[in-house]
């Protein structure tokens, strides 16, 4: 089992964001076995940085890259007067969430900022723009259905074969949290072109098997 180095551990318990180590430490081991493909490891939903220096400390072992992509504004549950904002991510001049400024501090102060493409625009129009395949697209936007199969179906196409999927805030139960995570879960089982690797808490690790979604 691949697991990150001590100081890539604690530099990710020391980030903000909402992610619990035993979901980190899956995603890691995840992302280790995916980087062996030699392609690109993609997440959806950078926030703060938090996940994302587990995927960069993969990348980096692996000699790819890691990717994140954020329109950096927050989502819909992080807007002022909603259970997870954080007024210490708003922009003062313009009164809007702006976390860029601390992803890129995370990343800094975890030593992988070279390891780090990070690209600020909205998931659709920049998967609509993506050309490659990825060893690694990990789901972890926004989680209305609008946002979450936005995500699934601009960015599942581009999983490689062999390559794997994570899905993030995966609940079963309504009273767990929101379900459009768990609905694009069944989807890509439902596809045929996804089996289920791990399930940890919320997170679930599917590897592609076969053509579409």
């Amino acid at each position: 089992m691949a697991s990150p180095k001590p100081e890539t551990l604690a530099a990710f318990e020391a980030a903000k964001g909402f992610m619990p180590v035993g979901e980190g430490l899956a995603l890691y081991e995840a992302a280790a076995s995916a980087a062996r493909l030699g392609l690109p490891l993609l997440e959806v939903g950078t926030y703060c940085g938090r996940s994302t220096i587990l995927l960069a400390d993969a990348a980096r072992e692996a000699g790819v890259s890691a990717l994140t992509v954020d329109h950096h504004r927050g989502s819909e549950e992080q807007q002022p007067g909603w259970e997870y904002h954080d007024p210490s991510v708003v922009d003062p001049e313009i009164g809007l969430m702006d976390t860029l400024p601390t992803f890129r501090r995370t990343l800094h102060k975890a030593g992988l900022e070279e390891h780090v493409i990070a690209i600020v625009g909205r998931s659709p129009q920049v998967a609509a723009a993506w050309g490659g395949k990825l060893g690694l697209v990990f789901i972890d936007g926004g989680h209305t259905d609008e946002h979450a199969t936005g995500d699934y179906e601009g960015w599942a196409p581009h999983v490689a074969e062999g390559g794997t999927l994570v899905i993030h805030d995966v609940f079963p139960d309504p009273a767990d949290g929101g379900q459009a995570p768990y609905r694009i879960y069944l989807r890509a089982l439902a596809s045929g072109a996804f089996e289920e690797v791990s399930v940890t808490d919320s997170l679930r690790v599917l590897r592609r098997t076969g053509t579409g979604i």
